[in-house]
């Protein structure tokens, strides 16, 4: 049986829709549209959130913060030079996302709701500290975006919620982000791993926030605390880069699959997070 289509122009009237017909909201398609064409997707209703005005678009909050409508397609974000300079790290993972064509389509929100382990703008939202306002049946609510996948394929969403903003916080004074990833191939390709580094470097060169978030190497993308605990209070040298790197080794429980080993998903992660916090340390550095 095919999939009803609706097409909503609110908000409320999208939440209305899933809630009473169940199926599976649309922002790009890029995910949805191929799993159901595959028949690993099945849903009852599709529900388009593109002609819902304000979920598409990025606008600046009164704190100095952005708010990235669940509509906007990656690509736009490369037009958006306040985004660009404050968070340069989640716009470049947004923007590795598939081929250009797919992500003048496919947006963050998506990415992040399709819950794929190696998802490339999931641990660069963690790492910057992004929230995601959700609209449902029992009003609005706002989750980090580290507690909305659960599981491969599973959100901690309930019937009829939907995200409408990606919420990131201002970039702090001395701040920088980066995210780096490793595929089989330059192009196109899913992530073998991923890390995402945000960090705050004071005047004196040492470090006072710090947040390191890795992908593809567990069920779900994993904020490593300790990671980014081994770089507080200290500056970023070699000594502080092995602990963030061994504490992401800790954290990643990786499975053996086509792409690459356990073993060597769980080395490379040790070997992303300390390029990926290098690179948010320089950014940080020529920031101040």
């Amino acid at each position: 049986m095919s999939a009803q289509f609706h097409s909503p122009v609110s908000v409320a009237d999208a939440v209305a829709l899933l809630t009473s017909a169940g199926g599976r909201a649309l922002a790009g398609g890029t995910d949805l549209v191929v799993q159901m064409r595959s028949g690993r997707a099945a849903p009852i209703a599709v529900v388009d959130l593109k002609r819902i005005p304000g979920l598409s678009g990025v606008r600046r909050l009164a704190d100095g913060g952005f708010a990235i409508g669940a509509s906007t397609p990656c690509t736009a974000l490369l037009r958006e030079p306040a985004l660009l300079a404050a968070w340069p790290g989640v716009v470049e993972a947004a923007n590795l996302i598939g081929s250009v064509q797919v992500r003048n389509r496919a947006t963050m929100a998506g990415n992040l709701c399709n819950a794929s382990p190696g998802a490339d703008s999931v641990p660069a939202l963690i790492a910057a500290g992004a929230r995601c306002r959700i609209a449902g049946p029992a009003g609005e609510r706002e989750v980090a975006v580290e507690d909305i996948p659960v599981a491969p394929g599973r959100t901690s969403l309930a019937q009829g919620e939907i995200v409408t903003e990606i919420l990131l916080p201002p970039r702090p004074a001395g701040g920088g982000d980066a995210y780096l990833r490793l595929t089989p191939r330059t192009e196109m390709d899913i992530a073998i791993v991923g890390c995402g580094a945000s960090i705050v470097i004071a005047a004196d060169g040492a470090c006072t926030a710090a947040r390191v978030s890795l992908g593809a190497v567990a069920p779900t993308a994993l904020l490593v605390e300790a990671a980014g605990a081994a770089l507080v209070g200290r500056r970023i040298d070699e000594d502080a880069l092995a602990a963030c790197s061994k504490a992401c080794q800790a954290a990643a429980s990786p499975i053996d699959d086509k792409r690459g080993t356990a073993a060597y998903r769980t080395a490379m992660a040790g070997v992303l997070a300390r390029r990926a916090v290098t690179l948010a340390a320089e950014r940080a550095v020529k920031g101040n």
